[in-house]
């Protein structure tokens, strides 16, 4: 206990300064990343043709190591918030695009045929019933794409992007363990919250006759 407080009392300010840059930039990306790849997702289960194709694009821009990414970025945005903002929202979009594919398309085919059955349009049918009964996966696929983030991010202070990485790196420059962990402790808190946050979530959205199916 008196170990944390001498890492509170001597880095405190910076952990504080840290903590809100790192959750601007995993929120924003996270945000804009889910703002586009759920709609995306969701165009793909009606046009499987291009599934496969954008599935896989994404799959090749989520294996590009993140430090590489950074540098690629460099030559062409230059240094600081936006470039990490970027290459952040690129990685965010596999988990969220997939999930969300997957999650439409294996709505029980019975299911959609009785709405059909009922007169619902195709936006009716994906308001309430696809939607719906594909939401706990789509959740499962925002918080999966929020732990990367929360990891990822930490790479982008060595571009001026801030968080907690730069505590990291100072660390591993000055070979200073009280900085290291100054930064990465709260990078696992940060990814620990965020994975019981989405937890949580995922059950509120969790249709009460799946939640004894789907853990």
């Amino acid at each position: 206990m008196s170990y944390l407080s001498y890492i509170w009392s001597t880095y405190g300010g910076q952990i504080t300064q840290a903590f809100w840059q790192h959750l601007f930039l995993v929120g924003f990306s996270l945000v804009v990343g889910a703002v586009l790849s759920i709609p995306l997702g969701i165009y793909l289960t009606r046009s499987r043709k291009l599934s496969g194709p954008v599935i896989s694009v994404l799959s090749i821009i989520q294996t590009i190591p993140s430090l590489a990414f950074f540098a690629l970025l460099l030559p062409i945005l230059g240094i600081g918030i936006t470039p990490a903002l970027i290459v952040l929202f690129l990685y965010s979009l596999l988990p969220i695009v997939r999930n969300t594919y997957t999650g439409v398309k294996s709505v029980d085919p019975e299911l959609i045929d009785v709405a059909k059955g009922m007169g619902m349009t195709s936006w009716q049918r994906l308001i309430k019933v696809e939607l719906p009964l594909s939401a706990p996966l789509i959740v499962a696929g925002l918080r999966l794409s929020t732990i990367y983030l929360v990891s990822w991010a930490t790479v982008a202070a060595l571009i001026g992007a801030g968080g907690f990485g730069n505590l990291i790196f100072a660390g591993i420059d000055n070979y200073n363990n009280d900085l290291i962990l100054s930064g990465s402790v709260p990078t696992a808190l940060m990814a620990f919250v965020a994975g019981l946050i989405f937890t949580f979530i995922r059950r509120l959205v969790t249709p009460a006759g799946l939640r004894g199916a789907k853990k």
